[in-house]
């Protein structure tokens, strides 16, 4: 475990407009994701926030028969968050609380598309 003071800002998501890397996800190996996606993963240490949208492809039907998905992390000052997945026209497919999370910042988005994951600049 590292204990340096990682840190990540929403100017530091710019430098991402494409990926040429793609890493496989340890625990769904179908599910793919982004440079952008891991450095969120790794600079926000938020790993689980990866496995959340990938165990949601194999636990939620519904959300796994959209093609397009949008999921939106919003962090509350409390230190909980609301992690919500949309359809990519408005509608919500599913909602999940989370009682904790040390993630930096207010929010963030993401997409899943043909089984990967991506920043909404790497689309």
């Amino acid at each position: 475990m590292t204990t340096s003071n990682q840190h990540l800002t929403k100017q530091d998501l710019r430098q991402f407009t494409g990926s040429e890397l793609w890493y496989r996800h340890g625990l769904v190996r179908w599910m793919l994701y982004t440079e952008g996606a891991k450095y969120v993963a790794e600079q926000g240490r938020a790993y689980w926030l990866l496995d959340e949208l990938v165990l949601a492809q194999k636990s939620h039907s519904a959300v796994a028969a959209e093609a397009f998905q949008l999921w939106k992390l919003q962090v509350n000052a409390d230190q909980t968050a609301l992690l919500t997945c949309e359809d990519g026209n408005g509608n919500t497919v599913l909602t999940k609380k989370i009682a904790y999370t040390n993630f930096p910042l207010e929010e963030i988005t993401l997409y899943v598309t043909g089984n990967v994951i991506l920043l909404p600049s790497e689309y």
